[in-house]
């Protein structure tokens, strides 16, 4: 990732890294997780398959994880941007932006034709993050209805 300075592709050897870092984002907003070690080696099966995992700075301190599928209304894929976390001691350095920028130039050499996310109302960091990049939860353009995220454990 010669274009973005700091943020590199991870690979086996930083699923442990990963794996922490995905842990404290749960942590931090009171969400369940199954440890650092489970997601670790989960992180290496799907690196394997069809994710992709941006690492930000040295600790690494942020990160971003990027899943993708064959699209259904074209020939190319569709991205999905699971997870963007910046640990608290180093945003609002724009790391975040960073991760972003990258997360979207390695969606579209991907072949990606459209990338979607979710993130809670709440959140309006990301939120003003998302929407300063382009991203918008409205159908058809900013007057259009809102569009929702649904979800449901199975």
């Amino acid at each position: 990732m010669g274009e973005h300075p700091g943020i590199r592709r991870a690979d086996d050897a930083d699923a442990e890294a990963a794996g922490r870092l995905l842990d404290a984002f749960n942590r931090e907003f009171d969400e369940p997780t199954p440890g650092p070690g489970f997601l670790a080696e989960r992180l290496r099966a799907l690196l394997a398959e069809d994710t992709i995992v941006l690492l930000a700075g040295t600790g690494p301190d942020g990160i971003a994880v990027l899943r993708f599928r064959p699209a259904l209304w074209s020939s190319g894929q569709e991205c999905y941007l699971a997870e963007l976390y910046v640990r608290p001691p180093e945003r609002h350095r724009g790391l975040g932006r960073e991760l972003l920028r990258a997360a979207l130039d390695a969606a579209r050499s991907q072949g990606a034709v459209r990338i979607e996310l979710g993130t809670a109302e709440t959140d309006v960091a990301a939120r003003r993050l998302y929407e300063h990049f382009g991203f918008t939860h409205r159908e058809g353009g900013s007057d259009g209805p809102v569009l929702y995220v649904y979800e449901r454990e199975l």
